[in-house]
């Protein structure tokens, strides 16, 4: 929902981009110059017709007036402003809410400025710990710039929703006559007689380390016998997409300016490619009534569809077709360091884009218990609940000797739609005490008894009592 008193900033905003005066805009809206004014600093709201007429003015779309920006805005203030470095300046929540709802463009440079001041950081401590003889990042990679941040952020832009890719999918799904038993089969046979295209599978000992490998100009994809039936679809669903989706990728990307270099355009493609194969699997008229008569129980619909744990889990997060839209699903993957490695908020909960993300995610849990699924309601400082699922996921792509890497996939929404899970049942998710109130990160998280906390949290300074130890050491010191 539009919150009208958060808008003030925006209009301020699209006016200033069009070098119009507060005279010009009112006229063209048929109010008074006074009255602009107030709205502009939030002192009146912004009525629906007003919201109408402004998007037909500027030619915008109405999302371009949803709260939900101004919220990822603050969210990242509130972690920037986390640092360290800020601690003597004392700034509260409502300081940053304001900062970011009265001129947005300029929260949004600082928040630029601050991704370059870490990549500095990061790179003189890079450099000084090769100079240690430790490695480090490359010399000149800009951390807060990665291709895979970049592209995090593009299906954050989209919502992980491209209907352009879907409908392409669907396409091709009906001109190859895919057989649902036996969808690799039938993809062999429609690039072979559409594209002329063979597909090929190679032994251990032909090629080791490619899973998948296509030579454009010899029309032939190859694909390693260590991949799993369910692996070796996808990869092969992922090389039509790159063939016979290729233009619409193009056109996806032409006008997407946030990605800033060719690795980044490389990666988006893969991540492009990704979604084709998960749409191309899973269809999404039938992934849609499947996931909700099954009540989102995802090993079923991995079976059901012969897909992965996690690919099912990726696909739940793009039902976002808007007369057929699935529960707003949140996504994350993370390795037993901690690092996350994919990260898409379909349910509004904040991640941690500076910072290692709160422990007490049921998603680390899930290493604790491999292969079982972790559920979890969760309480955020906000007051808002979610309800999570988590399980542990295992490359078997090798055989004994090779490395099996073992990383953890959560999936969670607002807890208001906890009951339309299977995994729900038995729970009650309004009892207080069975929920586990977790952080985006310690420096933001108010949670002053947690015992994982390992920094004091930001509106607090650090009271050390050398006589007294609480359930933390950045927690307060208990009083008698």
């Amino acid at each position: 929902m539009v919150e009208p008193t958060l808008l003030g900033g925006k209009v301020r905003a699209l006016r200033r981009r069009e070098n119009m005066t507060q005279g010009q805009l009112a006229e063209r809206l048929g109010i008074s110059p006074s009255y602009l004014n107030l709205i502009e600093n939030n002192r009146r709201p912004l009525t629906a017709p007003m919201l109408i007429k402004l998007a037909q003015l500027f030619q915008l779309d109405l999302s371009t007036f949803s709260a939900s920006d101004d919220a990822r805005t603050i969210s990242d203030l509130r972690e920037v402003f986390g640092d360290p470095l800020f601690d003597q300046h004392g700034l509260t929540t409502n300081d940053l809410k304001e900062f970011a709802t009265s001129t947005p463009a300029i929260a949004k440079a600082v928040l630029s400025l601050y991704q370059v001041y870490r990549s500095a950081r990061e790179s003189a401590e890079a450099m000084a710990e090769r100079m240690s003889g430790g490695e480090g990042l490359p010399a000149g990679m800009d951390p807060s710039r990665l291709p895979s941040e970049e592209v995090s952020d593009l299906v954050q832009r989209h919502m992980n929703y491209f209907p352009e890719l879907e409908d392409a999918a669907d396409e091709v799904r009906a001109r190859a006559r895919i057989d649902g038993e036996d969808v690799y089969r039938s993809l062999v046979r429609w690039l072979a007689s559409e594209h002329g295209v063979e597909v090929r599978l190679l032994r251990v000992g032909d090629e080791r380390k490619a899973m998948r490998r296509y030579e454009p100009e010899q029309k032939l994809l190859s694909l390693s016998e260590l991949l799993p039936p369910r692996s070796r679809r996808f990869q092969l669903a992922h090389q039509v997409g790159l063939i016979a989706a290729n233009d619409v990728i193009d056109r996806l990307l032409r006008d997407e300016e946030g990605l800033s270099t060719p690795e980044s355009r490389a990666l988006a493609r893969v991540a492009m490619a990704n979604y084709f194969a998960a749409a191309l699997l899973m269809p999404y008229g039938p992934m849609y009534e499947a996931a909700r008569a099954e009540r989102y129980d995802i090993e079923l619909l991995a079976h059901r569809f012969g897909t992965s744990f996690e690919q099912v889990c990726h696909r739940l997060t793009s039902m976002r077709r808007p007369s057929a839209e699935g529960v707003p699903f949140h996504f994350l993957r993370i390795d037993i360091a901690g690092n996350i490695s994919k990260r898409f908020s379909g349910s509004g909960i904040r991640f941690a884009r500076f910072n290692g993300a709160c422990p007490r995610w049921a998603v680390h849990a899930a290493f604790l218990t491999p292969g079982m699924i972790r559920v979890q309601l969760s309480r955020m400082p906000d007051g808002t609940r979610y309800f999570c699922v988590a399980r542990t996921v295992r490359n078997d792509r090798g055989g004994y000797h090779a490395p099996h890497a073992v990383q953890s996939v959560g999936i969670g929404c607002e807890a208001r739609f906890a009951r339309e899970l299977v995994y729900a049942d038995g729970i009650d998710v309004e009892n207080d005490e069975a929920v586990v109130p977790v952080g985006v990160t310690c420096r933001l998280c108010e949670h002053h008894d947690c015992e994982q906390r390992v920094f004091p949290p930001l509106q607090h300074p650090l009271k050390v009592d050398e006589n007294v130890r609480g359930v933390s050491f950045f927690g307060p010191v208990p009083r008698r």
